[in-house]
């Protein structure tokens, strides 16, 4: 039996901890692979998961953006498991994972790169091409994520692209809408609109804050659910205040029950400046919510505008209202772009898709 080790930073509630844990899980249990995982700072909430697969979880206990003890203590426990393949995702596993896996001496070294980075700066980037040439395969989830590596001079033909997987949506069960209203001080019979996600500068959650304002002149009815949390949260709740939205938007703070409250939502709403490929989007759209998000290439491969949602240029505002004033107009235009985004789902972007395209590419490279 093939033993793969994916090693990541954290298993935090992120989109990149997530797929790594649905992927291990699959596998673990659908395939013939001897699956590890090995956090390169700490744990974290999908822990549990991994736990009930049958995973075993490894902490590596990395303290510093510069933690040569980390590295010694990774290569000796890569030296120590001995797997054909090793799989390494996001930045910092990706830096001491592939060169603790070289000089392991690991057959197969494969890379992954989840997101548009425009964050990395030239350095980074000289890490990662430095890397790319020792990496067999590069595995993204859009080919946003490919186009955009190509451009920093990484060659375009070592990239993989295997997109998300999200479960089929179960709604809750005994999740009624007046009690979600009360619990959280709201008016039951108001528009509820998400917006999901990490409050950093690459959501451009300020753009939704402008946004609902202009909502909130035009109609009483809307109220807009943040459920999320991040360095930006004062200041946006701040800039609400400033600008008058704040009597509409409810900053919930990170959720593990995001779920409940998908099946209350009218449409979700996305202003991201960049993306890989959005697991907030694909959710919704599990869930059979329309979605209005930001015409950038990583959502333009699951949005199809006019088909399953509506795409809106990055940071206009006013557009960014009035496609939402949109739906809220038209419930026939919204309950179709939703059953059309559920089915895009189940056809295209289901778990067990994803983790039979990674099973077949890693046997690929065995």
């Amino acid at each position: 039996m093939p033993r793969l080790l994916l090693i990541i930073p954290t298993l935090d509630r992120g989109g990149a901890e997530k797929q790594l844990s649905l992927l291990a899980a699959g596998l673990a249990q659908q395939s013939d692979f001897d699956v590890h995982v090995a956090c390169l700072t700490r744990g974290g909430p999908w822990e549990a998961h991994l736990a009930a697969a049958g995973v075993p979880v490894t902490i590596i206990g990395k303290s510093w953006k510069f933690d040569p003890p980390a590295y010694w203590r990774l290569k000796r426990f890569i030296s120590d498991l001995r797997p054909e393949i090793v799989h390494t995702w996001l930045f910092a596993a990706n830096s001491y994972g592939r060169q603790a896996a070289l000089a392991a001496g690991v057959k197969h070294l494969v890379a992954g790169e989840r997101c548009v980075d425009r964050w990395k700066v030239w350095y980074e980037f000289a890490i990662d091409r430095r890397l790319a040439k020792r990496t067999e395969r590069i595995v993204t989830n859009s080919a946003a994520v490919a186009d955009f590596y190509a451009e920093h001079g990484i060659d375009r033909e070592k990239f993989v692209v295997i997109p998300n997987g999200v479960p089929p949506f179960i709604p809750p069960a005994d999740n009624p809408r007046a009690a979600l209203a009360q619990e959280l001080d709201l008016p039951v019979d108001a528009r509820w609109i998400g917006v999901v996600g990490r409050l950093w500068p690459q959501k451009r959650v300020k753009d939704l804050v402008w946004g609902a304002e202009l909502l909130r002149v035009a109609r009483d009815d809307v109220r807009v659910l943040i459920l999320g949390d991040g360095p930006q949260r004062w200041r946006l709740e701040r800039y609400a205040r400033q600008v008058g939205s704040a009597s509409i938007i409810r900053f919930l703070g990170e959720r593990p029950d995001v779920p409940r409250f998908l099946p209350h939502l009218y449409a979700l709403w996305m202003g991201s400046g960049y993306e890989g490929q959005s697991n907030a989007i694909l959710e919704a759209m599990a869930a059979g919510l329309p979605v209005v998000a930001t015409d950038i290439p990583g959502n333009r491969e699951l949005v199809v505008p006019h088909e399953t949602g509506l795409l809106v240029k990055v940071g206009d505002r006013a557009n960014l209202a009035r496609k939402i004033q949109t739906l809220l107009n038209d419930p026939a235009l919204a309950a179709r772009l939703g059953a059309a985004g559920r089915e895009r789902i189940e056809r295209d972007f289901s778990v067990e898709q994803m983790v039979a395209r990674h099973a077949d590419f890693y046997r690929n490279l065995l």
